[in-house]
Parts: structure tokens; sequence; C-alpha cells
């Protein structure tokens, strides 16, 4: 306690490295327990009810009904998507349909542009709509829509909708009527692509009451095929991605902590170096080893301390800060209450921290000889081995922290592939730094002084070449690896998939009008390629015997457990598909109900050709047979399913018909031609909606342009958080180059007496800045796009494009970055005067 009187001079880069990484991940973590907390606590209002049934298709049987309104009032919803349009013909979109009765909302309020919106004025042919849709057809509060094969006025605008979160999500904006107003649009048809949702509010809401309800409903209606959830699961799909994004972004935390780390050697070297003499002092006096490796861990983990209460101060406060900033894009239901867990998982990543960076260098100090206390200038040598006991002690900090990070995550083996790549990229930097040095220790003599200088100042004793290569390189690593993933996810998405996409999409054609609706499609793009097949809704609820609920799943298949996905029949192969493994039925098979699976998603499931998968469609439980598995094109965007079934399989049952529309011409070269394929498109869409109100176009631009976005979202999100890797990068080189100024400074002043100019001592430096920086930049550059394709051709499966963008970007942020922070110590250096030091030496 006495020592830390002197100040924290030389440990503000260590404060600010550690309040930075526990901030980042305690505060990523409480962001995510309080958005979790809040779900759960607003539960009801995010789902509608206490619990909701809801069924796809078909509606509920009188005695399931009945059930569900044993328990407490019942409110029912219809959603599905459609095509609005204005009356005159000249435009439409996409929009979610929902249709309410008298009873909605039992939980929350709807509310709209002039208040609360109320049953009764959803009435008749009034509705509501989010304002997104007036945007794009122009249209306002009072003004006139078509909806199906009826005429509607838009009563308000949609503020808030209580339930929206408890909802898929949606490609169109929301339009709000009443069931009345639906039967009159005539949109659901037999075989629609809708979904019918019950929700409950109990007259006894106690957690037993519920859990009752859930083992109640599986008791006596084991084969519903209905999706129960209940308000502790009201957004199950919106939790478990908010789950996956915290576990990235402490990830990329943890970079941050460890590339601070190194911040920290820096720092406690540099201390260490600074108080030789009264180390020394403490041997000449009888201390021992241990007595000065305590003294010194304890003054650490005090100053640890300090700014781990720092980053806990800030990472507290960014739940509040989440929520106003998400208010207006993504408005999240949070938690009032402060989680402890996320603070103290920081609190010990940081004290952990601090000890993996620390023990190696405290480790060398107590083996500082008391005869160093006698010499002016001489060093501790930090490259040497600590003994064996404090070798145990880091690797089991190391193990702890790298337990900590794998165990606390949802997908552990994404974690262990992360934190395995730091530790390898931190060893690499070393490699790299030490690969540095012996190339320049082996460099013939430059006729340049300056750059004579410049490369024996990189391979020298005391170098700054190791901390510099390992500050910079890892942050500027992961930068390029996440620019790249981005820029090729967005390259896959904004050109090569409409390249290979079909143009449109049209769901919930009748069977009766399936010929009479291509042809017009022929009609209207005679050199265009029309295909559709049949389209099915089914849940699947056995695998090879056993219940959805109680199959083991790995994180990567589960998808094609939750919920119903589109299913279909064939006579032959699917497009785009091809047999991996089976044989596909003959044209004119009549045996038992065979299904083709996806080759993928069934390696995922532990599915293999004779399994049997039970799926439930429209209320009937159908057993199935695995034939064959094929390998499918997902990247194409053709029509293809994870399930065909032989065409026996639904005989006689009732289903509409999906199909898509590919132009050979529909790549513009300027605006001009964009324009006119523009009006094409328009016109094909306005020519269906004309005929057939009920059928829903979706252009696959448009929803490209959606998801565009989305990544775009995503994108800004990731590299902010990234850019705390960076910022600790950025500290941390600053701290290392300041630390080596200190040692600069007696080289600078002999140098000046012996007739160095000021300015070729500046050029030395520059080069010897500029080598480390270029080199680290192209190490950096490297490795980061290493993982970017690893991740976009391995775990994507996309192809992979190389950004030069990227590696000018950071080739110049390395030679901005080490030139600038060398030479901004390197100027305080030059002006120093020579007689102080000089009666040093």
């Amino acid at each position: 306690m006495r020592e830390l009187r002197g100040g924290l001079r030389g440990f503000y880069v260590f404060l600010t490295c550690i309040a930075l990484g526990v901030a980042a991940i305690s505060g990523v973590n409480s962001v995510a327990g309080s958005i979790t907390s809040g779900i759960a606590e607003e539960g009801q209002k995010i789902l509608g009810g206490d619990v909701s049934a809801s069924l796809v298709q078909r509606e509920l049987d009188p005695q399931q009904l009945a059930f569900l309104e044993s328990y407490g009032a019942v409110t029912k919803s219809t959603t599905l998507r459609t095509m609005a349009r204005k009356l005159d013909g000249s435009d439409q979109t996409l929009v979610e349909l929902k249709a309410v009765d008298d009873a909605y909302p039992l939980y929350g309020t709807l509310e709209g542009e002039a208040g609360s919106i109320t049953a009764e004025e959803l009435g008749g042919r009034a509705i509501a709509m989010e304002g997104l849709l007036g945007e794009r057809l122009g249209l306002q509060t009072g003004d006139q829509l078509k909806l199906g094969a009826a005429e509607f006025t838009i009563s308000d605008g949609i503020v808030s909708e209580p339930d929206r979160l408890g909802e898929n999500f949606g490609f169109g904006p929301r339009v709000l009527m009443s069931m009345e107003a639906l039967k009159a649009a005539d949109l659901v048809k037999p075989g629609s692509l809708v979904r019918h949702t019950w929700r409950v509010r109990f007259d006894d809401a106690s957690p037993a009451n519920v859990k009752r309800f859930a083992e109640q409903a599986r008791e006596r209606f084991p084969d519903a095929g209905w999706r129960l959830r209940s308000r502790e699961n009201a957004a199950p799909a919106l939790s478990r991605n908010i789950e996956r994004f915290s576990d990235f972004l402490t990830l990329v935390g943890l970079t941050a902590l460890i590339v601070g780390g190194v911040g920290v050697a820096n720092a406690v070297r540099a201390f260490l170096e600074a108080k030789r003499p009264v180390i020394a002092t403490f041997k000449s006096l009888g201390a021992p080893g241990g007595f000065i490796f305590n003294v010194y861990l304890v003054q650490i983990l005090l100053i640890a301390a300090g700014g781990i209460l720092i980053g806990l101060a800030l990472g507290a406060l960014m739940p509040a800060l989440a929520g106003w900033a998400l208010a207006g894009v993504l408005p999240l239901p949070q938690s009032s209450s402060l989680a402890a867990g996320p603070l103290v998982a920081g609190a010990i990543y940081g004290f952990l921290t601090a000890l993996v960076f620390a023990i190696w260098p405290l480790a060398i100090a107590r083996e500082v000889p008391a005869t160093d206390l006698f010499r002016g200038q001489g060093g501790i040598d930090f490259g040497g081995w600590p003994k064996a006991g404090y070798l145990l002690a880091l690797a089991a900090c190391v193990a702890l922290l790298v337990g900590l990070a794998i165990l606390t995550s949802e997908n552990r083996y994404i974690a262990s592939v992360f934190v395995g790549a730091i530790a390898f990229a931190f060893v690499l930097l070393r490699v790299v730094a030490l690969l540095i040095q012996l190339g320049a220790k082996s460099m013939p003599h430059a006729r340049s002084t300056e750059l004579r200088m410049a490369v024996a100042n990189i391979h020298r004793p005391g170098a700054l070449t190791p901390s510099v290569v390992l500050s910079l390189g890892l942050g500027l690593a992961l930068l390029v690896a996440l620019a790249l993933i981005d820029g090729n996810l967005r390259r896959q998405v904004s050109d090569n998939l409409p390249e290979r996409a079909p143009d449109f999409f049209f769901v919930d054609i009748q069977n009766g009008e399936k010929d009479a609706f291509e042809t017009l499609l022929s009609g209207l793009a005679p050199d265009g390629k029309v295909f559709s097949v049949p389209m099915l809704r089914g849940r699947i609820t056995e695998l090879r015997g056993i219940r959805t609920e109680n199959y083991p799943v790995g994180s990567e298949g589960g998808w094609v457990l939750r919920g119903d996905r589109g299913i279909t029949y064939a006579r032959n192969i699917p497009e785009n598909s091809t047999l991996s493994k089976g044989t596909w039925w003959p044209e004119d098979y009549d045996g038992e109900p065979l299904v083709s699976f996806s080759a993928e998603e069934a390696g995922e499931l532990g599915l293999d050709v004779g399994d049997p998968v039970t799926v439930n469609v429209l209320g009937r439980n159908i057993t199935a047979r695995i034939a064959s598995l094929r390998n499918v094109e997902w990247e194409t965007l053709a029509i293809n399913f994870v399930m065909v079934f032989s065409p026996n399989t639904f005989a006689g049952a009732p289903h509409a018909h999906l199909a898509t529309l590919t132009l050979e011409d529909n790549v513009a070269q300027d605006a001009e031609e964009r324009t006119a394929l523009d009006a094409r498109d328009g016109a094909i869409v306005r020519a269906i909606a004309a005929q057939y109100p009920a059928v829903t176009t979706v252009r696959v631009r448009e929803a490209l342009d959606t998801v565009n976005r989305l990544i775009g979202q995503l994108a800004t999100a990731i590299r902010s958080a990234a850019a705390v890797a960076l910022i600790a990068s950025v500290l941390v080189l600053g701290g290392a180059l300041a630390a080596g100024n200190r040692a600069r400074v007696h080289d600078a002043v002999v140098l000046k007496t012996l007739g160095a100019t000021r300015g070729r001592l500046v050029r030395a430096f520059v080069y010897e800045y500029a080598i480390l920086g270029l080199v680290t930049a192209v190490f950096a550059l490297a490795a980061g796009s290493a993982a970017a394709w690893f991740v976009v051709s391995r775990i994507m499966e996309f192809s992979y494009t190389f950004d030069p963008a990227v590696a000018g970007f950071t080739v110049l942020a390395a030679l901005m970055m080490t030139v600038g922070f060398g030479l901004i110590g390197t100027w305080r250096i030059l002006g120093r005067k020579a007689a102080p030091v000089l009666r040093e030496l």
C-alpha cells in the first residue's frame, strides 16, 4: 500500500484494457440477460396470453377448443401473407395480415396513432396498418386499399402491437382486421398457408396451473399436432438468437480482454523494471523471493480491481443504453432489475486475465539478484523461465479462463474453435515476431545509416517487435476476418443469389386454378420458366419412434424439429437435388408411405435410409419410411424441401401449390434498363393480383433487399463489438511504444552526443515503425483472410472472394497506427536534455 502512494503512472493502459474487456463481457451479458428476463416478465403480453396453441391450415376440433376454454378466456387470431393493392391497381406490396376477434388482446394494449385501438374500431371493413405500408403505397388514414376480393378503409396506423415479438419474422408491413373482414376478403381457401392461433388468459394464472395445462394437453391430445407455448417461453426463437449473439459478442469481448492482456504484461514488466532497485533492496535486507512475488502481486491485483470496478460500472449501464438505442429499431422488453451473474462473470474474466499475464513477469522479477542494486543501467531479463510452481499456477489460470469461456457458451463447439483460434493466433504472433527479429538480424547491412539503425532496433535485446506484433496483429486479424465475411455474405445475397434464383414466388395457388394460373404466367412472360409443386405444412412428431421433444439432437439440426415445415410430394427427383443414398420410388408407386430426406439435415439428426419419420399433417399423423437421402442446393433459392414424400402419401388431402417464375433477361446494365425491367415485373404482379387476388406474390429481389438490410444491421453491430478489440490493440500498442521509449531516451541522447541530427533519428524511427506495421499488417491480412475463408466456404458453404479494399485498409491502418504512435513518443524523446541522462550512465 505504501508503494501505491506513488500513483498509477505506467498503469493507465493496464486499467483501460482491463476495464474495456470487463465492460464488453459484462455489458453484453447484462443486455442479453436483461432482454431475456424482460421477455420472461412480459411473457403474457409478448405471447398474448398465459398459453397459446397454434395450427397451420386447419382449425381446432370442438374437444380441443373446449379444453382451452376450460382454463379461461380465449381469443383467436389468423395470420397469413397476401398482397395489398391500391384501388386503381397501380401499385401493390406484400403484407403480413392478421385477423383478430372481439376478445383481442387479452394482455397489453393495441396502440394506434390516435390512441388505443379497440375491437369495435376494427369492425366491418376497417383496418389498421403499419406505417411502412403507407410509405410503400402512398396511403394514409382514411384511404382505401384492396385485400383479396374486398376493399377496406384504413382507420388508424399501428404504433405498438403487444404480441408482435412472440410471432414469426415478417417480410412485409402488418395489417390488422377483424375476422368478419377476413371472410369478406375471401383469402382463406382449402390448403391456404394460414396459421390459426388461440391464446388463453387463465382464471388461475399460477405457475402450477400453467404446468398442469401442458401436462394435460400432452395426455389428452398426444396427436393434436399443435404448437403449444407458455408465457415462460413467449418468444423462443428471439431468446435463442439473443443467447447466440451474446455468446459471440462475449467471445469478441474475451478477445479484447486477451489483447488487453498483452498491455497488462507490458505494464507489469515496465512497473517491475522501475521497481528493480526496490526489489534489489528487499533482497539485500534478506527478503525471500516469495515475499517479493506476493508484494507486487497484491499491488497488481489491487490495480486490476480498480479496472474491473470501472468495467463493471460501464457494463451495468449498458442495458439502459441498449434499451434507449434499440427503442426505435426493435422495442425489446428489458428487465428493470440488474442481474448479478453477468457482472460476476465479467469480474472473474478480468481477474483471471490479470493473473495470466502477470504471473510470468512477477515470477521472473522475484529472482532479481541483490547485486543489481549497485548497477545503474542493468535491466531485468524477462526472457527466462519461471519456476515449476509458477508455471503450474499459470496453467491453472489459463485452464480456468478457457473453461469459463467454453462451458458458459450455448454452442461449446464454436466457443472451443474460437478460443483455440485465439490461442493459435497468439502463439503464431509470437513466432512471427521471432521470425521478424531473425530476419532483421540476418539482413545484410544497408548503406543507409537510418535504415541500418531501424533494422538493428528491430532485433536488438529489449526490442519493441514482440509487443507491436502481438498488440496490433490480433485486433487487425479479427477486423479483417469480420469485414471479409460481411463482404462475402453481402455479395452472395445481392449478386450471386439473384443470378441463380427465380425472380418470383407465387404462394397459395388453388388446385383448380393451377393450370389456368400457369397459362397466364406463360402469356405474361413467354421467355420465362414456370415451375410449380404441391405444398402442405407438417410438423415432425416422431423420429425413429422417439417423440421429437425427447429426441437427442445437436445444435445444428434442431431447427427442422421446431415448428411446422413445408413439405411436398413428387413422382420424380426435384430440380437442384441429387440422390446421395437410397433409391427413388417408381412413378406409379402405391405402397407404404415413403419420404426422401435432405442428406445434410438427416446427418445432423442421425437419420438414415430405412428410418421411420412421423409427420402431423392437417391433424393426421402419417408415418413414412426414409427411402433416400438427397443433396439439396439450397443456395439457388429454387423450390425444394427437407422432406419430399411419395405421391400416394397425401392422396385426397386438400392443399395449394407453390410456383416460381424465372425470367431469362433480368440483369440490368444501366438505370434505363433497370426501369424497364421494373416496369415489366410490375405488370406481371398487377396482372396476377387482378385475376388471382388470393395468390401471394413475392418478388425475390425485394425479399433479398430486406435480408440485405438485416445483414447490414447485424454487420454494424458485430463491427462495433469488434472495434472494442481494435481499441484494446491500439491502447496496448501505445503503451508498448511508451514503455519502449524509456529505454530509447539513452540511445537518442548518446547518438545526438555523437553528432546525429534530429531529422536522422526521426527517419530511423519511422523506418522501424513502418517495417513493423507493414509486416504485422501482412500477417493480420493472411490470418484474417484464412479465418474468413473457413467461415464462408466451410461453414456457410458459399464461394469465397478476397476483397482488395480490405487489404488496402488493413495495411494503411497498421502503418498509420504504428508510425503515428511511434512518432508521438519519439518526438518527446528527441527533446530531452543530454546532461541529466549522461550523468546516470
